[in-house]
């Protein structure tokens, strides 16, 4: 066994003197120790000795193993072959970068430009009640709004049954009852968040969507003030140009209430000759959101006096937003992750 343990260390030193590249050395390290090595045949063959002989194999074979170990790693490290310099100051490919989501971009960019008026940004939940998402926003009882065509409900147990089924909320104005319900005024509150609705899938429309929903309470806030936040809002995301027309509407939260549409900010609405503009069609007008004065009805289900204070209430999506700056057609796109669309924003 002395013997066999001397010649394999003979023959390690006349191979790593020629061992010249990364290779060469991983090629000595297999066949000294991998599995099928003539040192792990020595150590198989220690059962067949006496006690002393086994303890002085087993030493020497152990001391063996580390001294191969050991120069095949300063081999390695001292390698003077090609393959293994590596200039540091050599520049490196690129690799593909990733960036934010289209949406999340005019998520971002709108909610910072009510920020700086003022606005706190609060998301709410995603799964509502019937009395936060229906009931305190002033909608009657048999409203189509509630149907079950209309809106998504869970199956699962109501916490409270007073405050009716659980369900995937289908606007965003649940926020504005949960914090005007824990916060006194002043309040000024803008809340992003996605909603559901039951919609069938087209070019326009998708049962998963973003909205933002803003709103002030206080005891001097009248629509002039609603109007001056929409117009600086516009200004700022649209065109500095902007101008806003609010049309009268109805919705159950607000009254007064008004549909506003933006003055088309590709063409203004000054489009000559038969070629229409590709973004407002012709019309020089494009609606982008729902606005009024919060109902008193709303002010008291959230325990706050409406003979002594008011507020207004507005609300967007964003996928709209982003079409009409973006002349995006469809918003299916948005959710398809084709890597080329949204390459280019």
């Amino acid at each position: 066994m002395d013997n066999d343990i001397k010649n394999l260390e003979a023959r390690f030193n006349e191979d790593i003197k020629n061992a010249v590249t990364a290779q060469d050395i991983e090629f000595l390290r297999v066949r000294y120790l991998g599995r099928k090595s003539s040192l792990n045949d020595l150590f198989a063959g220690i059962v067949s000795l006496n006690k002393e002989e086994k303890a002085r194999a087993g030493r020497n074979l152990n001391i063996l193993k580390q001294k191969i170990t050991s120069c095949l790693d300063e081999k390695l490290k001292g390698s003077q072959s090609s393959e293994e310099k590596f200039d540091l100051t050599f520049p490196a490919s690129s690799g593909d970068k990733g960036s934010l989501h289209i949406l999340s971009r005019v998520n971002q960019e709108i909610c910072a430009i009510f920020e700086r008026l003022g606005f706190d940004i609060i998301e709410g939940a995603e799964i509502e009640d019937e009395w936060h998402n229906f009931t305190a926003l002033n909608f009657p009882g048999d409203h189509p709004s509630r149907d079950a065509f209309d809106t998504f409900y869970l199956n699962i147990p109501p916490v409270d049954p007073e405050k009716g089924k659980h369900l995937l909320r289908c606007h965003t104005s649940p926020s504005q009852i949960r914090v005007m319900e824990e916060n006194k005024p002043p309040l000024a509150v803008i809340s992003p968040g996605r909603v559901y609705r039951p919609d069938e899938v087209d070019a326009t429309h998708s049962f998963m969507f973003h909205q933002i929903e803003g709103f002030a309470v206080d005891r001097e806030i009248n629509f002039s003030h609603l109007k001056g936040v929409l117009f600086y809002f516009a200004r700022e995301f649209f065109s500095g140009d902007a101008r806003l027309r609010f049309r009268p509407h109805f919705f159950p939260f607000t009254e007064p209430s008004a549909e506003v549409d933006v003055s088309c900010f590709k063409c203004s609405g000054n489009v000559r000759g038969e070629k229409k503009c590709s973004v407002c069609k012709g019309k020089g007008w494009l609606e982008i959101l729902g606005c009024g004065m919060i109902h008193p009805h709303v002010l008291e289900f959230c325990g706050i006096d409406s003979s002594k204070y008011q507020g207004f209430a507005f609300g967007m999506g964003v996928e709209r937003p982003a079409m009409l700056k973006y002349g995006i057609d469809d918003i299916r796109l948005f959710t398809e992750n084709d890597v080329k669309f949204l390459e280019q924003f």
